[in-house]
């Protein structure tokens, strides 16, 4: 029998022990996570992440890094610690280095979306003198996207009064869209007392427009990138379903400036109403779409996710007129877990500091230099702290351009 001081300390050796193992266990999971799930390299380049200097390809010879590829094409590789403990597996894609025009002047959005965004309610006066709300009886609630009445679609808000007037106060089927899922209730139009047409009682919208900036062109491509963020409704917050948008020439004609709770906001007025580019895609990392013209600025090459460091860089933005500027920033942070936010930002430029405050409703998709490459583009400001923000990896918008540019192929084969 085993004395009672040696039973404790063998208690605590397992305590300890089993501490220690969920400790690791943690720490693996956090890894896993952090760690991005693709890799692009130039050919002959290693696989070398600087932000994780302990990880390394997987060597069962040893720990030396041996996974430089020379041919270009998609690879698996397992990633390790210290060369000999596997984490996870990644693709590798092995590819020449892009190269974009690299812009940060401000262009002009107009978009329809699919369906008409429920962003409002109004109680209705009967004849009888009491009050209903049609919509909300049926269940339809604020970011809601109808997409059908009866049987018109309501592409519109023409398409909503034609489909309610054909209802003729009788029940009709609504489709409507909710958190990416179709469903379906039945609404009643109610004839509005005080101008004597068939209503449901809620407020739609079915366009949007605004000002932004565009990161960068590829000629080779013909497409386009800008944003970093998706174009939501301004009263919902919703992201705009897209049918169909272009952008155009735009001009900065002033700013708001950012303080702490109150973002600032450029201001800026559309040059011409004639189609610059078709917008594709509006996705939470942006808006891309195919050019119908040349845009002017510098060629640069794309800085893979893995080459980003932190430390000094410059964003390229348009704070008056048509013509951007470079800004001196620091990029504090960097992150591969959520590919929305992949870097933490702080404005340290004096001149723009006094322009703007910091960063700007507008400015999102300026794009980030560093090294002479481009490293990203502006997403969003801190809202506590306007000189901060957020920013997107290259490396994903360039993705879905081409994407975007994949989509327009398909549509030209199509016709």
């Amino acid at each position: 029998m085993l004395h009672p001081e040696r039973q404790t300390h063998r208690r605590w050796l397992k305590l300890i022990a089993a501490y220690l193992a969920v400790g690791a266990a943690v720490a693996l999971g956090w890894l896993y996570c952090s760690l991005p799930d693709r890799v692009y390299l130039e050919p002959g380049q290693s696989l070398a992440l600087s932000r994780f200097c302990y990880v390394e390809p997987l060597n069962v010879l040893g720990s030396q890094n041996a996974a430089a590829t020379q041919a270009v094409g998609s690879y698996q590789a397992t990633l390790s610690l210290g060369g000999w403990l596997p984490i996870k597996t990644i693709r590798t894609v092995v590819t020449e280095r892009p190269e974009v025009t690299v812009c940060g002047t401000p262009f002009g959005v107009k978009m329809f979306s699919e369906g008409a965004l429920v962003v409002g309610f109004s109680d209705l006066e009967r004849s009888d003198g009491g009050t209903s709300n049609p919509a909300k009886s049926a269940g339809l609630r604020l970011g809601d996207r109808v997409i059908r009445i009866g049987g018109t679609p309501t592409e519109d808000n023409d398409a909503i009064k034609t489909a309610l007037d054909a209802a003729d106060g009788q029940p009709v089927e609504v489709i409507y869209i909710r958190n990416g899922e179709q469903l379906q209730t039945t609404l009643t139009p109610c004839r509005d007392a005080s101008t004597g047409q068939w209503r449901a009682g809620m407020w739609v919208r079915d366009s949007s427009a605004g000002v932004g900036t565009l990161t960068f062109s590829d000629p080779e491509m013909g497409v386009f990138a800008g944003l970093g963020h998706p174009i939501s409704d301004s009263d919902t917050g919703e992201s705009i379903a897209l049918r169909s948008g272009e952008i155009v020439p735009c001009q900065i004609t002033g700013c708001s400036k950012g303080t702490i709770g109150s973002p600032g906001e450029l201001k800026g007025r559309f040059l011409s109403s004639h189609a610059i580019g078709s917008i594709r895609i509006n996705s939470e990392y942006g808006v891309y779409g195919v050019t119908r013209t040349r845009f002017s600025g510098q060629t640069l090459p794309i800085a893979f996710a893995q080459e980003v460091t932190t430390g000094e860089a410059e964003i390229w933005t348009t704070t008056q007129g048509e013509s951007p500027k470079a800004y001196r920033i620091l990029i504090e942070k960097i992150s591969d877990a959520d590919k929305r936010r992949n870097m933490v930002l702080r404005v340290t430029d004096p001149a723009l500091l006094a322009q703007t405050g910091g960063i700007v409703q507008g400015m999102s998709g300026s794009p980030i230099v560093q090294n002479s490459r481009l490293v990203g583009a502006v997403t969003h400001v801190l809202v506590n702290d306007p000189t901060r923000g957020y920013g997107i990896f290259a490396q994903t918008m360039l993705e879905q351009a081409e994407i975007a540019a994949e989509m327009s192929s398909n549509h030209a084969m199509a016709k």
